[in-house]
């Protein structure tokens, strides 16, 4: 679902909307189903949605076996200075978070935030944002296309190619994926699980040579959380098979599920879909912070429908707790699937440290 990550996480800036005044707020459009999603356009940003976020997270077996990454870019529009006929008026706003996992040491993470065309851009006909240095870009080639995945921070950098391996996996009902069961809770949707991924990463300042897999994740929309609702459960799994795996749960403040949904395809392309009838999340393992006090279940049982499975953190430390534009705690961290059938991904928990505001 962030970084997913559904954080995958775009955040309004709270501060902003309250000093906005009414009159200067524009409506956001609603997610609406049988929209008819269209590439490379809707790989770009949709500035007119409240928010956005293009998610990156994968496994690399070079240098070393099971190093997780993790580049997220959001877009918020807070809905101010929209009556700003100026180009730095902070009508949108972009914010990034990268993260490194090295198992048997420790999470690593950086941030970046800035107001679009004041060091921040994106683009609406492709996928092609950035804030600084920070960069993710399709091209399109003769020979097919790939995304460009750029960061750089103190202690970790990764220059890195995505490159397809099978079709996108258009979530919901051909990208309309509902987030309640109240109208209007639903995003645009799209996953590209099964990226081979090569490059470069940096780490204390030696550059390796870099490669492994990769899942990537588009997601808009206008309104997510219902009023019940103060987080999510989140994976995204690339199985050992070639196929994929997406699930989630929304959560209400007693840690009961308010909304899941589930989409599982096969390595042959079929695709099998579970709602909360027959998706259940149950925690079996939990590990508390000793920075935000939060507790989080690391180990959770998954069930879809017949098939039983279960996540295992790579590090069990994969907290992130980040500052811009807003602060923000969250998990979201390398796991291997094991049960009915195996792989890696992400698996992103929220709402563990408070409730989220979106």
């Amino acid at each position: 679902m962030s970084r997913r990550n559904f954080l995958r996480c775009a955040l309004l800036l709270p501060a902003l909307a309250r000093a906005a005044s009414p009159t200067t707020v524009s409506p956001y459009p609603a997610v609406v189903p049988g929209h008819r999603l269209i590439f490379p356009r809707d790989h770009g940003a949709h500035p007119e949605f409240r928010t956005e976020w293009w998610y990156v997270t994968g496994a690399l077996d070079t240098p070393r076996a099971d190093i997780g990454f993790q580049l997220t870019f959001f877009r918020s529009r807070p809905g101010i200075a929209e009556n700003l006929h100026s180009p730095l008026a902070p009508s949108q706003i972009l914010f990034a978070h990268a993260a490194l996992s090295l198992p048997g040491d420790r999470l690593r993470h950086s941030e970046r935030s800035a107001r679009a065309n004041l060091g921040a851009g994106f683009s609406t006909s492709d996928c092609d944002v950035h804030i600084g240095a920070w960069q993710l870009a399709r091209e399109g080639r003769s020979s097919g296309e790939i995304f460009r995945l750029r960061m750089h921070s103190a202690n970790f950098a990764y220059e890195l190619i995505l490159e397809p391996t099978q079709p996108p996996m258009l979530q919901g009902d051909d990208g309309y994926s509902r987030k309640g069961h109240v109208p209007g809770l639903a995003s645009y949707y799209v996953s590209w699980p099964q990226l081979q991924t090569t490059g470069t990463l940096i780490l204390d300042g030696r550059r390796h040579a870099a490669s492994g897999r990769a899942w990537f994740d588009h997601e808009w929309s206008t309104a997510i959380l219902g009023g019940a609702a103060v987080g999510w459960d989140w994976v995204g799994i690339n199985l050992a098979d070639g196929g994929a795996l997406m699930a989630f749960r929304l959560r209400d403040r007693q840690g009961s599920t308010v909304f899941a949904h589930a989409a599982w395809r096969q390595a042959d392309g079929l695709v099998h879909r579970f709602d909360d009838r027959s998706l259940s999340f149950t925690p079996r393992r939990f590990w508390s912070s000793p920075r935000s006090a939060a507790r989080y279940p690391v180990e959770l049982e998954i069930r879809l429908g017949a098939h039983v499975l279960r996540t295992l953190p790579l590090l069990d430390d994969q907290e992130l707790s980040t500052s811009r534009p807003t602060p923000l705690t969250y998990w979201e961290g390398l796991v291997k699937l094991e049960g009915s059938f195996n792989g890696r991904g992400y698996l992103e928990m929220t709402g563990y440290a408070g409730h989220l505001q979106l």
